[in-house]
């Protein structure tokens, strides 16, 4: 293509809403433009990079037995209602009424969709494994779309979906798109590192992450230094802390006035003590919604303050979450620690407040009401001492020891790891160690929660109906295209691996007006086509120095260099954009040395693994 007749419009300002360095190239270089918070247009730059993307994931996808379909993006809402994923996802999710009072969603995921289809047409086991794959739109409502293409609300993913009859039968799919996924990132130029994940919404047994590790990546990856172990930060495990001692003996409780001292910060300012010396007490509840929790004051205010009987049952009703006062509570370890029960804190001021009989930020883990069960982080249950709230309004308590002012063993209480990794933290004896990154994919092994209750059943060899086990497979196609910047950049603009830059070599006319070195340009530049390189002529009638800072800004692998200068001694100048210097070459030599170079970068970028 010519410079001249292509849509590159790139900018000198840096875009003041820009929050990452590969938002701001990806403005400048005239790859993408803001059209609302979180949605982008893609300019001819940028989506010629996203299609050479989707190449290389489908060319996996396909080599890895996956059959690529296409689902709507628009979905009827009952389907998601029948997996209960709509409460799950909530406001995150675009929904909306059309004219026949039927309510849609824009899809952020398929796995409804895909489990429905193969509920309908798959009836034996002789039918299965099936994988099937889109490359498609979808939508999330984020709250705070940010880092442009990285977390938006209308993004391009790539989502496949396995069926399967047996366990053993699901792990060769994982394995496959597992493989599948180290093949496409290294093609596409990434550094990587995979981790042990969660699943989140998505649900199942088992995950594994794909993240480039950047400094703007809104991921943290936890991980030893040898290399033993890596999880993302809903995931990472950590050793228990060991027991504390106290200095001398611990005198009893002690209530301390703190009027209208509720926060952990301001109690440690007040008492002059530190948040790791605080337990903290949150209350969390299986009620879902203030309607329910409006339904159990109603029920308060009829029975003289009373509780529902059923709050103080393990399986129903309300939690006290213990965690020290340095320490946040990680959701998704605190329903593995309640066996999968889905538990949210509790909002509603009231109901906290029948609960601890205090005010919201005064509760503790002693003679708290009803009897709530007791989960309790592993660092609480180690601690010697600390500071609690005393469950009275403007009161906290100190000389709080755990195992002799409130239990830490027995059948309503639940000691576990629920907390979120921290500095100093250990697993297997081994300090753990945080870095930023950027998620561009994820294996799920969902197993049956989607087949079950959208009836994607088969009959096994003895004619029994069983339900299909299931993996999902997501891949980020924006993401990757961002991360590749974030990895691939210098002072002056991006550096594209050769597989996924819009163009392999430009080939830049420093003197457009000088007819000699025009017609030596578009020879080398006719060459290049020919030999089915993708290549880019600036044929711009510019100053050099401009062409020159927009190569650079563009990124583009190879630039071949023709001026009025060099011409004179027969030579062009050929550089990679990614080294400072360049060499000089016969111009008869050049095209099948820009030819040798592109060849030798794409072999660079070839898996190793089969």
């Amino acid at each position: 293509m010519r410079y001249s007749q292509t849509f590159i419009p790139t900018v000198k300002e840096v875009p003041s809403d820009a929050e990452c360095l590969s938002h701001r190239l990806m403005v400048r270089g005239g790859l993408i433009r803001r059209v609302a918070s979180g949605t982008y247009t893609y300019l001819p730059l940028g989506w010629r990079s996203l299609l050479k993307i989707i190449a290389i994931v489908r060319e996996e996808m396909n080599r890895a037995g996956a059959q690529e379909i296409m689902v709507p993006s628009m979905q009827p809402k009952e389907l998601w209602d029948k997996t209960g994923r709509s409460t799950d996802y909530g406001p995150t999710m675009f929904c909306f009424e059309d004219r026949h009072g039927r309510m849609n969603v824009l899809g952020p995921t398929a796995e409804e969709v895909f489990t429905t289809l193969i509920a309908g047409e798959i009836k034996s086991y002789k039918q299965l494994p099936v994988n099937l794959y889109q490359i498609s739109p979808k939508f999330r409502d984020e709250f705070r779309p940010r880092f442009g293409p990285v977390r938006s609300r209308e993004f391009i993913m790539k989502d496949a979906y396995s069926f399967d009859a047996d366990p053993e039968s699901l792990d060769k799919s994982y394995k496959a798109m597992y493989d599948a996924y180290c093949r496409a990132f290294t093609r596409c130029g990434l550094e990587y590192v995979i981790v042990e994940a969660e699943s989140g919404e998505m649900g199942g047994s088992g995950s594994h992450q794909f993240t480039v590790p950047c400094e703007s990546g809104e991921d943290t990856i936890v991980y030893t230094e040898d290399g033993s172990y890596a999880a993302n930060l809903e995931k990472a495990a950590v050793d228990p802390l060991p027991k504390e001692k106290a200095a001398a003996e611990v005198p009893a409780p002690e209530d301390i006035h703190t009027p209208n001292i509720g926060s952990i910060e301001a109690v440690c300012a007040f008492l002059k003590t530190q948040p790791k010396d605080m337990i903290k007490t949150l209350i969390y509840t299986t009620y879902t919604g203030k309607d329910i929790d409006k339904n159990i004051l109603e029920y308060s205010a009829k029975h003289s303050g009373q509780l529902p009987k059923s709050l103080g049952a393990r399986h129903v009703g309300h939690y006290a979450v213990l965690v020290r006062g340095d320490h946040q509570v990680n959701h998704e370890k605190l329903v593995q620690a309640l066996g999968g029960r889905q538990v949210g804190l509790c909002e509603v001021d009231k109901y906290i407040e029948l609960v601890t009989r205090a005010k919201v930020g005064f509760a503790g883990p002693v003679n708290l009401r009803m009897g709530p069960l007791l989960i309790i982080d592993h660092a609480v249950a180690a601690m010697a001492v600390g500071v609690t709230g005393a469950n009275k309004t403007d009161y906290h308590t100190k000389n709080v020891v755990p195992g002799r002012d409130f239990p830490v063993e027995g059948d309503n209480v639940i000691v576990a790891d629920i907390r979120y990794a921290d500095e100093g933290d250990k697993h297997d004896g081994k300090e753990l160690l945080f870095k930023k990154g950027i998620e561009i994919g994820q294996v799920f092994k969902l197993g049956t929660k989607y087949s079950v209750k959208l009836g994607a059943k088969f009959l096994d060899e003895t004619g029994v109906e069983k339900p299909c086990l299931m993996g999902c497979y997501g891949i980020g196609i924006n993401r990757i295209l961002a991360s590749a910047i974030e990895l691939g950049n210098d002072d002056n603009g991006i550096i594209w691996p050769v597989s996924i830059a819009p163009f392999e070599v430009l080939v830049t006319c420093v003197n457009q007006d000088e007819e000699e070195v025009a017609r030596t340009a578009e020879s080398i530049y006719q060459q290049l086509l020919d030999a089915g390189i993708d290549v880019l002529l600036d044929d711009r009638v510019l100053r050099g120095g401009v062409k020159f800072k927009d190569a650079d800004l563009l990124g583009i692998p190879i630039r071949v260099t023709v001026g009025k200068k060099s011409l004179a001694e027969g030579k062009v100048e050929l550089k990679l954009r990614r080294e400072s210097e360049s060499q000089k070459v016969p111009v008869e030599q050049a095209a099948n040395k820009a030819i040798d170079l592109v060849n030798s970068l794409k072999e660079q970028l070839k898996p190793t693994q089969n």
